[in-house]
């Protein structure tokens, strides 16, 4: 399962940033927050995790709304998107990821296994205020490897959300609105 060279990677521009990561996990049950602990130092980076397998603790804990779970289920792209809000916020970090699918063997509230969503919410830019994006996968393999990619999945949306905050700000101080020019 390891992404080691991506995850280190992660852990060095957060760290590198003095910002933090926060996970909420579904169907990982755990494994996210083990692979971003993985590295020695990480507890300068991860905040800590939410392990919402069930779905009212998606809803009392992550804040996930009622109605929105009532008439989707939580194998869903903006359920992800509130659980990574809300861990984000829960815990106080600068980044939140999670995971929610469906890893099988059976499929679950009308969505077939390997049916994925991976989040990821941060800041945003000064003018945009905070982001969140989901993205859906449909994975192939048994529970494990369904899993095991939804970690890797969740851990490459959260390396490319960075560099691309990273970008945002870099284009925010170079030039553009407000810049006086001869």
């Amino acid at each position: 399962m390891s992404s080691d060279a991506t995850t280190a990677q992660v852990l060095k521009l957060l760290a590198d940033r003095g910002q933090t990561v926060a996970a909420a996990e579904s169907l990982t049950g755990g494994l996210v927050s083990a692979e971003l602990t993985e590295a020695p130092g990480a507890s300068v980076t991860v905040r800590g995790s939410v392990t919402a397998y069930a779905t009212a603790v998606k809803h009392e804990v992550l804040g996930v709304d009622g109605p929105l779970l009532e008439e989707r289920g939580a194998v869903d792209a903006d359920v992800a998107r509130r659980m990574a809000e809300g861990v984000r916020r829960l815990l106080g970090a600068d980044w939140g990821v999670a995971t929610t699918g469906v890893a099988g063997p059976e499929p679950q509230d009308g969505q077939p296994v390997g049916r994925v969503y991976v989040a990821v919410a941060g800041p945003g830019g000064p003018e945009r205020g905070p982001r969140a994006v989901a993205r859906r996968l449909d994975l192939d393999g048994d529970r494990k490897e369904i899993r095991d990619a939804s970690v890797r999945a969740v851990i490459r949306l959260l390396l490319s959300e960075l560099m691309e905050n990273a970008a945002t700000k870099d284009t925010e101080h170079s030039g553009g609105n407000g810049c006086l020019q001869p």
